[in-house]
């Protein structure tokens, strides 16, 4: 007998909840305004989904349709968007519309309440429900990664091309260029007077260096985060490199070629890579995810009693003749007052610009310009100090501060809003692209098929344990 469904009708701005059974209908979520933005969810099982919503925005429908399984996912979706309803700040006024069952993209596919369908969940198979919206006409706007082994490269280049035949906007959640020490870094690399042109480097003395530590405890939207039992089975979520990495991947193309097509096939040299686990206890199971045992499905990586988590990637590799080495790491808690690290070393014939967020920077970002010769120090500070004037118009605030041996960039606080925020400027992003499709760079979907071949092609080249 076919489950039947429940649909959930919740104004969360007031917490009122209303029900209707298997016989009711779906409220209609249809706008006679054809061109306001209609969101719907679709299987929400990583709490990047809420983060979209953490702020309103324009022209946007306040009523979100939700379509996922019954379960702990959808809770946890649901209590952000709750929280971020109630909080005393701010306080947004989303209403959804939940509709549970077994068969969340097929129903949603059938019924469409919305026209931009918003995925973020489990990585393994999320190909496949991108291409099932957008063959269905509707535009996407999607979390990474879009896949994660090398086997589902046709099917991304496959879902872009449909997009480009549909006339949607299928569009990844870079968060990590609206990073303001991302954005001046990128300015100072692209500056020859401050950095030269780009050593290309080696595969031992690379041109790149990126490293990004993340950890599995750690606070979201103020709470403490739990993780799906899932996210800890590579197969479903990716290891390092797959996940996250794609962020660093990223990076470096955007930093280096910015608004230029990349060929895969003819400008990416995979070189070497390895990938290591990250040691958990059950204790340290149960307290990131809430689960009482290990699931079955992580047997094959249970060892004397201890999950054996393959979060942790290094990959070498070349892009347009620039060597580049990442490190992509996963560790379990961060120390009290300490967090998410990342450290990113861009070579010039000048000058190195690097990202630091170590003890020294009190584990905040800090953009500096580190002169390649001492007798060259004072004419990279005034390249330095040239360019951040010519940034003022657009970051008023910016300073200059000469440390001896290298510069770093004074950044005002007012632009380090943070991870989470950068969500929101990503969605905006997003809706000027449905507003005007054309202004769609057309090197974005270059980038991503570039992205995703690194990011899968790496995991695949460190689990041989060989070089090429």
């Amino acid at each position: 007998m076919k489950k039947e469904h429940l649909i959930l009708t919740v104004a969360l701005a007031g917490l009122l909840t209303s029900c209707q059974g298997p016989s009711g209908k779906a409220p209609d979520t249809r706008s006679s305004e054809m061109n306001e933005v209609r969101l719907t969810t679709l299987d929400p099982g990583h709490f990047h989904a809420a983060l979209i919503q953490k702020e309103m925005y324009p022209n946007v429908s306040k009523r979100v349709s939700v379509y996922a399984p019954l379960g702990t996912d959808l809770t946890l979706h649901l209590n952000r968007v709750i929280g971020f309803n109630t909080r005393k700040q701010n306080p947004t006024a989303w209403e959804l519309d939940i509709h549970t069952g077994p068969d969340s993209l097929e129903r949603m596919l059938k019924e469409r309440p919305g026209n931009v369908v918003v995925i973020s969940g489990r990585n393994k198979g999320k190909i496949d429900r991108i291409k099932a919206c957008v063959d269905a006409g509707l535009n996407v706007l999607v979390d990474k990664p879009w896949v994660i082994v090398p086997e589902d490269l046709p099917k991304l280049e496959a879902a872009l091309n449909g997009a480009d035949q549909k006339g949607v906007i299928a569009y990844d959640i870079m968060t990590e260029r609206w990073e303001i020490t991302s954005i001046l870094q990128r300015e100072m690399i692209q500056n020859a007077e401050v950095f030269g042109t780009m050593v290309p480097g080696t595969a031992e003395d690379p041109g790149v260096y990126m490293e990004s530590v993340h950890y599995l405890m750690k606070l979201v939207a103020g709470l403490p985060l739990l993780r799906p039992a899932w996210f800890f089975d590579v197969n479903q979520q990716g290891e390092a490199l797959s996940d996250v990495g794609t962020h660093l991947v990223d990076l470096v193309q955007w930093n280096l070629y910015p608004e230029q097509l990349i060929d895969t096939q003819k400008d990416i040299q995979m070189v070497a890579a390895k990938r290591w686990p990250t040691v958990m206890t059950l204790g340290d199971f149960q307290k990131v995810t809430g689960e009482k045992a290990f699931p079955d499905y992580l047997d094959p990586v249970i060892k004397d009693g201890k999950l054996n988590y393959f979060c942790n990637t290094q990959v070498t590799y070349a892009l347009k003749g620039v060597h580049t080495k990442l490190d992509v790491l996963w560790k379990y808690e961060a120390a009290p007052g300490t967090g998410d690290t990342h450290l990113a070393v861009f070579r010039g014939t000048k000058s190195r610009v690097e990202v630091r967020q170590g003890k020294n920077e009190k584990f905040r970002p800090e953009v500096y310009i580190v002169p390649n010769e001492a007798g060259k120090k004072a004419e990279v500070l005034a390249a330095v100090q040239k360019k951040v004037e010519a940034l003022l118009a657009e970051y008023p605030g910016l300073t200059v501060e000469d440390l001896g041996k290298e510069v770093r960039i004074q950044i005002p606080d007012k632009y380090r809003v943070g991870h989470e925020a950068h969500f929101a400027q990503v969605t905006n992003r997003y809706f000027g692209f449905l507003k005007n499709p054309k202004t769609l760079p057309a090197w974005e979907k270059a980038f991503m098929l570039a992205k995703y071949y690194v990011s899968t092609k790496g995991v695949e080249l460190s689990k041989q344990g060989i070089e090429k």
